[in-house]
């Protein structure tokens, strides 16, 4: 399965990773990297619990994802 992952820099120290698609599916790490190997493992937990208890998992079909500039006034 494929998923869009956000990583952002941390407020204070750090990455913090997110999956749109896996609702409150969140992980961090000092550096992107460690960020990345920690989203994925967070989104094969997420996803086996989901499997554990007989939910859907959710998937990105139909998503579409833009970058979209814009200038201020």
């Amino acid at each position: 399965m494929r998923y869009t992952v956000i990583i952002e820099k941390g407020r204070e120290s750090g990455y913090v990773a997110y999956v749109p698609a896996l609702k409150g599916c969140v992980s961090q790490g000092e550096t992107k990297a460690e960020a990345v190997e920690n989203i994925k493992e967070a989104m094969e937990v997420y996803i086996e619990a989901l499997l554990e208890d007989g939910l859907p998992v959710p998937t990105e079909e139909g998503r579409e994802t833009l970058e979209v500039q814009v200038s201020a006034r």
